[in-house]
């Protein structure tokens, strides 16, 4: 029975979206209809429900599509400057893309490495956009994997920590890391196998946010969900098949599908509430405040598939095993040591209230790079914000950002 299941968990979800398909897309056709009407009649309260009605009905399902990153300029000291995104490198699994400053002068090279946890890249757009105010900024922009044929192999850590190292050598000399979240450990494990490996690029730094380095300190609920079941039924429960419709057919996946409805039931009576709200606003002729929560939810509802392999090594290496800080991670056979670590930086982020990542779990990066000079490691625990306030909001702009470019411009020597 378990060969089956997964794939039949595929094929229903599929099945559903295709039924709802044609009413989301007569929502979505009729929406600019009302708001055209809207400039004839902007009072018009039964203008105003077909709007709402329409605009809510279109968000009730996923979308698989990246949305784009839409970073035209920035705002720099010497005035604002025309961003063009370009895809410097690619791999069959990701792309680097770049962001570069139209008439900018040389600044230090940042590699942000975006998690692969079920939301696409752009999910960082407010980290790209303001990092790209003192640096010249690249993203891992990690492609979903339903739409990557099975010739291209398969992708597990060992996949992820090779891309980043394969990034960082085609960069070249010079490179800052930037890692959120569940990337952290794959980071800090790529930056050991090149400093022990004496790699002449080694990044000159490294910065881990909110990241399940030990998953162990302040356990959260997502730590608890991760060792409530043995490993084995993650496997048998939560793999699925990508149906063969799509370029990845037969890949085995932890579908978005799955990751975004266990996201949502963390905290399902405030989305239901926003939901209501963006009906409200609309219904009330405040689109503006409406328009707020659309483009919110057009991003969060934009899901990728996990490649099964990566998803379940992570669940048994990072958040049941603790591979890392017990000092039995591997890569490609080898004992990872980030103790071999000494000319990268280490700067740890964490935030007050994370639900995610707790107090602790990204500090302990610190220990685990023992041999690394006290005054090339800092940390910084933000008061205040939850985990995705450690790298979007008015606290990372102001409060946050500020450390890391000071800490980046320190040690780009």
């Amino acid at each position: 029975m378990s060969t089956y299941t997964p794939a039949l968990h595929y094929q229903g979800y599929q099945a559903l979206d295709d039924l709802t398909a044609p009413s989301r897309g007569i929502a979505r056709a009729l929406a600019p209809w009302f708001q055209h009407a809207l400039h004839w009649f902007p009072d018009n309260r039964w203008l105003l429900q077909g709007l709402a009605a329409c605009e809510v009905l279109a968000l009730t399902g996923l979308s698989h599509e990246r949305p784009p990153f839409a970073i035209t300029s920035v705002e720099t000291d010497a005035g604002p400057l025309q961003v063009v995104e370009e895809a410097v490198h690619r791999t069959p699994f990701c792309t680097l893309q770049r962001f570069r400053k139209i008439g900018a002068p040389a600044e230090p090279k940042v590699l942000l490495v975006a998690p692969v946890s079920g939301h696409f890249a752009t999910l960082l757009r407010g980290t790209v956009q303001t990092l790209l105010v003192d640096h010249d900024v690249y993203v891992t922009d990690w492609h979903n994997v339903r739409d990557i044929p099975l010739s291209a192999g398969a992708f597990d850590l060992d996949a992820f920590i090779g891309q980043i190292i394969g990034f960082v050598d085609w960069l070249g000399e010079g490179v800052h890391l930037v890692a959120v979240c569940q990337p952290t450990v794959p980071t800090l494990a790529a930056v050991a196998v090149m400093a022990e490996d004496k790699h002449p690029a080694q990044p000159r730094s490294m910065t881990l946010m909110a990241g399940p380095i030990d998953c162990r300190v302040n356990p959260t609920e997502v730590n608890r969900l991760a060792t409530s079941q043995p490993f084995e039924w993650f496997e048998r429960n939560l793999i699925g098949v990508v149906p063969l419709r799509y370029r990845g057919g037969m890949r085995r996946v932890y579908p978005g599908f799955l990751q975004i409805s266990a996201f949502m039931s963390m905290n399902l009576g405030r989305h239901a509430d926003s939901y209501r709200d963006m009906y409200r606003h609309y219904a009330q002729g405040d689109l503006a405040k409406a328009a707020g929560i659309k483009e919110f939810y057009e991003e969060y509802l934009a899901m990728m598939d996990l490649p099964a392999e990566f998803y379940l090594q992570t669940i048994r290496a990072v958040f049941q095993e603790y591979d890392m800080p017990r000092g039995c991670f591997h890569y490609k056979g080898r004992l990872v040591n980030p103790g071999a670590i000494r000319r990268t930086s280490l700067f740890t982020i964490e935030g007050e209230k994370d639900d995610i990542c707790s107090i602790g779990q990204t500090l302990a990066a610190h220990d685990l790079c023992s041999k690394l000079a006290p005054y090339r490691k800092q940390h910084h625990l933000q008061a205040g914000v939850g985990h995705y306030g450690v790298f979007n909001g008015k606290r990372w702009n102001r409060q946050i950002y500020p450390r890391i470019r000071d800490f980046i411009h320190a040690f780009d020597e």
